[in-house]
């Protein structure tokens, strides 16, 4: 959460740690670069976005991901989807939605490891596996949390444990929920955007709403989210960021930034599950996820049982 250039930067040096193997995996795609994406085949592009210096010394580090293809692709846990060093793992997502999205999850590497760097490894189907490196490196991989020039910053996230998140990090609900297959479990996240505004500024005459978009992140089945009564769906049809960030159909306007958010969430299939909570404040103009702000996530684990 720099200023531009850096984050274009990243972007762009997060592309050339991945080259030679995307190009090696997918070389009969470079004859027609303009062609529109096929329905499936291509592998999934991880993207280190950048890095976090922490008051305690350690380094946050932010990972997002480009699914070029137009299908949603499903790579578990394990051998083929794997954080080293192992015990800094098991955050990265199972599902990978079509699309680029920016700062899914996030790893901290503690001071004491400080000179060690994250590999986000990830393999799709039969293709060659690819991986992109985290760690404290260079200026242009540097974020920061700073307010934007109107004011924007990463809103505040929690659940009813209070610990607030915050960031591509976020915060993790201490507690899991336990449902039954097919039964509909409420999920609820508290959100505060502290963004401080002009007053005097047209744009900001009324405070700004803030948007919460429900994620399968993890988890064996189907899930499907349906409205809640008392936070309404958003019924304007989803638009991309900029046309690169797509917009999940499980939507809800916060008003004024401030508030509950809850959706119903119907597992098909048992098993261990996290839901990610991603809550934005992008309707102000100096706010967006390419810039690497000013969005917070937010995980739930689920039990389901049959």
């Amino acid at each position: 959460m720099r200023r531009v250039g850096p984050v274009v930067a990243s972007m762009a040096l997060a592309l050339l740690a991945n080259i030679v193997v995307v190009v090696s995996a997918d070389a009969q795609q470079s004859t027609r670069p303009l062609r529109p994406p096929p329905p499936g085949g291509l592998a999934i592009i991880p993207f280190m976005e950048g890095w976090y210096a922490n008051e305690d010394g350690s380094v946050t580090v932010s990972f997002g991901y480009h699914n070029r293809n137009t299908e949603d692709v499903v790579i578990p846990l394990g051998e083929g989807n794997r954080i080293e060093p192992a015990q800094l793992g098991g955050m990265q997502p199972e599902i990978y939605f079509s699309g680029r999205h920016p700062g899914v999850f996030a790893v901290t590497i503690p001071a004491s490891m400080q000179d060690e760097s994250v590999w986000w490894h990830i393999k799709t189907g039969n293709l060659e596996a690819l991986k992109v490196p985290g760690e404290r490196g260079s200026n242009a991989y540097e974020l920061d949390r700073n307010p934007r020039p109107q004011g924007s910053v990463q809103p505040h996230i929690w659940f009813e444990d209070g610990n607030r998140g915050s960031g591509p990090e976020g915060v993790v609900a201490t507690s899991t929920k336990t449902i039954a297959v097919g039964a509909a479990l409420t999920l609820e996240v508290e959100t505060e955007d502290p963004s401080v505004r002009d007053p005097s500024n047209p744009l900001f005459a009324k405070p700004l709403d803030t948007r919460v978009i429900w994620y399968k992140h993890q988890g064996p089945g189907e899930v499907s989210f349906t409205e809640h009564a008392s936070t309404p769906f958003i019924t304007t049809p989803a638009k991309s960021t900029r046309g690169m960030i797509p917009a999940a159909p499980a939507r809800v306007a916060i008003p004024a930034g401030k508030g509950p958010a809850r959706v119903l969430a119907t597992f098909s299939e048992p098993g261990e599950y996290m839901i990610r909570a991603r809550l934005d404040n992008w309707k102000s103009s100096d706010s967006d996820g390419l810039d690497q702000c000013c969005w917070s996530n937010a995980y739930q684990r689920v039990r389901v049982t049959p």
